[in-house]
């Protein structure tokens, strides 16, 4: 793009003549030496570097400094998710103390956002439905990459909204909302793929169980701030609704993909989703299955809730979808199911607890309900459900699985499930 071919003619001569470990830094001293004008280098995505790969760029970069303008680029900018600092942990005490500042892209605001799809309109005439513009808020929060890959999505890659003089819908942005996470991007992938490292797992692992405390210390909770993955402020959550969805369906994938499930066994002769059916299966699959899959899950403080997301989701995929609450200290997870049914949705609630050693019951459940209850307040589903994995010991199956219907102290009437 720039007309500067120089790098990709001498590359192969460089890599011959002075090996892989030094010739990163060999290329960029030519390529300064041959450019009338000072480098600016930018590197995007370089925290896909892992290891010594990543160790060996920094270093090269290190040594290259006091030789800048002349023989080497006078600034590099570093593109990823992480902080500088991080890149001096992964290198062990590494050779980053040039740095001259790190600065982290901010999020949109609502009115940013607005004013960004207004941009459209204005471009190609093509109006957005009212509640678009909330959508696209309420799904990103403003985080600039799914602003932009969920609006180009839905106006230039679906073949539905590619009419100009069609107005996009909720329900365009919802669908493209799902295929995003659906392609497993490189964003969102590189995202997933940070679930791994043990720091955030001690944050994020809390979360999905729905526990109500946690061993994670302030500097993780610092970490995987700045990758983005939680809310900049309090209380600590997850950054939008598409990162929620993405993080519990990257760890369930694998049951979610093999789990022996067909939509239309749920469905009621209207194409209604017969919720009570297939929380019912669940709890027939969770005594007969979850041995098998105790151990299968790389999250194992999360696994009860991880395994009824994959089974929900395998059944609610293609037809409805799905959306999760979870944060650190919160007690539980939520998750709403939303079902179209001709020109309406059928919203359901489903509320999970664990139910862990010294803890009561019937007091985890009368808690429970009342939350249910709460959740339901914000949204009006058809009907609530609250689900309790007993994960006490020695507890006989008989005892552990159970069905009955409660009431808040408002009245309102909750399912309650017991795995």
């Amino acid at each position: 793009m720039l007309g500067d071919s120089f790098l990709q003619d001498a590359w192969p001569g460089i890599l011959e003549r002075v090996g892989p470990d030094a010739a990163w830094g060999e290329a960029l001293t030519l390529w300064a030496e041959a450019s009338p004008k000072p480098l600016v280098l930018l590197i995007d995505e370089i925290d896909t570097l892992q290891g010594d790969s990543l160790l060996s760029v920094l270093q090269q970069l290190r040594a290259g400094y006091p030789m800048r303008p002349a023989h080497f680029p006078q600034c590099v900018v570093l593109c990823g998710l992480r902080d500088m600092r991080d890149y001096r942990i992964e290198s062990m005490g590494s050779p980053f103390n040039i740095a001259a500042k790190s600065l982290r892209l901010g999020d949109f605001t609502r009115e940013e956002t607005s004013a960004l799809l207004g941009q459209h309109t204005e471009a190609t005439g093509q109006a957005f439905a009212p509640e678009v513009l909330q959508a696209v808020w309420a799904q990103t929060q403003g985080q600039p990459w799914l602003v932009n890959a969920l609006a180009d999505l839905t106006c230039f890659k679906s073949g539905a909204v590619r009419d100009l003089a069609r107005p996009v819908s909720e329900a365009d942005i919802f669908a493209a909302r799902e295929e995003l996470i659906l392609r497993r991007v490189t964003h969102l992938d590189q995202l997933a793929d940070k679930l791994k490292e043990e720091r955030v797992r001690r944050v994020v692992g809390p979360m999905l169980s729905g526990a109500e405390k946690w061993d994670s210390g302030g500097r993780d909770i610092e970490y995987v701030r700045d990758l983005g993955l939680i809310a900049k402020d309090a209380p600590v959550r997850i950054a939008n609704p598409i990162y929620a969805e993405v993080l519990p369906r990257e760890l369930a994938w694998v049951a979610q993909e093999t789990l022996d499930q067909e939509r239309a066994w749920y469905l009621d002769p209207n194409g209604g989703l017969d919720i009570a059916k297939l929380l019912a299966a669940f709890q027939d699959f969770f005594r007969r299955h979850s041995e098998h899959w105790r151990n299968r899950f790389d999250y194992p403080e999360a696994w009860p809730q991880l395994l009824l997301q994959a089974f929900l989701q395998r059944v609610v995929n293609g037809g409805g979808r799905m959306e999760r609450e979870y944060g650190l200290g919160r007690g539980r997870v939520d998750l709403l199911i939303v079902w179209p049914l001709g020109t309406r949705n059928q919203e359901f609630v489903v509320e999970c607890k664990v139910l862990r050693e010294g803890r009561s019951l019937e007091g985890l459940t009368d808690k429970g309900v009342e939350q249910t209850a709460g959740y339901m307040k914000r949204c009006a589903p058809e009907s609530g459900h609250l689900v309790i994995f007993d994960q006490r010991e020695n507890r006989a199956w008989e005892d552990k699985l159970f069905h009955e219907q409660r009431r808040s102290k408002n009245g309102v009437a909750v399912e309650v499930w017991g795995m």
